[in-house]
C-alpha cells in the first residue's frame, strides 16, 4: 500500500534493483559447542547444510556463540585461534 512520507509517494514493497545484498536464512554452527541455529544474514558462503526441516541452507562456521561464550555459560573457555596466544606470549615473554 503506498503511503505519503515527506510529501513523496513511497511504495515500501519496491526497492532499487541490484544494490541490496542477498538477505536470506543461514545456519550458523558453533564449532566449539556443536550448537547450530538458523537466522537471517547477508554473509556469503559456499558451504551448505541440510537442516532438520528438510531444507538446505548456507552454512557459516563460527567459533563462539551464546552457547559457548563465557558470559552466557558462566564457564571459562579457552579458545586459541591459529596460535594467537602462543604468538602473544612469545612476543611479550618476560626475560
Amino acid at each position: 500500500m503506498p503511503s505519503i512520507l515527506n510529501g513523496r509517494k513511497n511504495d515500501f514493497n519496491s526497492m532499487r534493483k541490484d544494490i541490496h545484498p542477498n538477505y536470506r536464512e543461514v545456519v550458523f554452527h558453533d564449532t566449539s559447542s556443536d550448537f547450530s541455529f538458523v537466522t537471517r544474514s547477508t554473509i556469503k558462503t559456499d558451504d551448505e547444510i541440510k537442516w532438520t526441516d528438510g531444507n538446505t541452507y548456507p552454512l557459516i562456521k563460527i567459533e563462539v556463540s551464546s552457547a559457548s561464550h563465557p558470559f552466557y555459560t558462566g564457564k571459562k573457555l579457552f579458545v586459541d585461534t591459529a596460535g594467537r596466544v602462543e604468538k602473544f606470549n612469545k612476543r611479550y615473554k618476560k626475560s
